[in-house]
């Protein structure tokens, strides 16, 4: 190993030919160092694992959620990492008020906001004739409304970042390539990618970088649970993935590390894809 890296192996992601496929984070100890990120969603799945990475490389972090049992067991596992600190924040995104108030705290705490990752999402499989107005709505509110209300409530600390401000949006490739029964969250994804180029536009001269990340299927997570598992799709889903497995939370854990980091400094209005190809629409044969 290299001096002053990290190399963490605890997280596999899911079988594929029979044997354990082994992720590892390799990035220098204390690449986040000082930082301050605010992450929604973040008590579990992927803005969990996000919060864990940015935790053990040094950034102090703040997790909202709506559901304070998962924040608190969350943060007693954070805590475990030893290098940045964490603190929860029971918020519900839908509410902008309560997005105010939640960053006003973090950045009161910490003195800074430079990170703000919008994770918090909802989702069923509806077909579309069948979705109800206020379906539609409750998915709308929760992605895309919710990640306008953060980007909005977070502006001026992430202007103010020493070093230049970072926002990470969650997103999927899937608004883009056709999303069956799923007519809600595909149109707030989309949102969320042409939101977040537009601010890249803005906010670029006050140095504020915004990109998305689109996962593909990730192991272990509510989604994949509810969406291909229980409905009977996760060899369906698996077999469109060009690696032919899953992808881990880890996988998008280091995607958003990159992101956030000095390493990413000229990359604004992208998307990165972490998909395993997924968007290619590969099916084995």
């Amino acid at each position: 190993m290299r001096q002053g890296a990290i190399m963490q192996s605890d997280d596999l992601s899911p079988r594929a030919g029979g044997k354990e496929i082994e992720t590892q984070q390799q990035y220098a100890a204390g690449l986040l160092k000082g930082r301050v990120a605010f992450i929604t969603g973040g008590a579990t799945g992927i803005g969990f694992g996000i919060a864990r990475h940015y935790v053990r490389l040094g950034a102090n972090v703040a997790i909202a959620s709506r559901n304070q049992a998962n924040l608190d067991q969350a943060v007693e596992r954070l805590a475990e990492e030893g290098a940045g600190e964490a603190i929860a924040l029971r918020t519900d995104v839908r509410t902008y008020d309560e997005v105010r108030d939640s960053i006003g705290k973090c950045v009161k705490r910490f003195g800074a906001l430079d990170i703000l990752v919008n994770n918090a999402a909802g989702n069923f499989l509806c077909p579309t004739a069948k979705l109800s107005p206020n379906g539609w709505r409750t998915v709308l509110d929760i992605d895309l409304n919710g990640t306008f209300y953060c980007c909005h409530a977070g502006y001026e600390a992430l202007k103010a970042s020493v070093g230049g401000g970072c926002i990470i949006s969650i997103a999927s490739t899937q608004s883009f390539t056709g999303w069956p029964n799923t007519a809600h969250a595909a149109a707030a994804k989309a949102g969320i990618i042409s939101l977040s180029r537009t601010l890249a536009v803005e906010w670029g001269p006050d140095n504020i970088r915004v990109n998305t990340i689109s996962p593909g299927p990730i192991a272990d997570t509510e989604g994949v649970r509810r969406l291909y598992e229980q409905s009977g799709m996760a060899e369906v889903q698996r077999r469109r993935v060009a690696l032919g497995r899953y992808g881990s939370v880890q996988d998008i854990g280091n995607a958003a590390v990159f992101l956030a980091s000095p390493l990413a400094n000229y990359v604004t209005g992208a998307d990165f894809i972490v998909d395993g190809g997924r968007w290619l629409n590969y099916v084995a044969v």
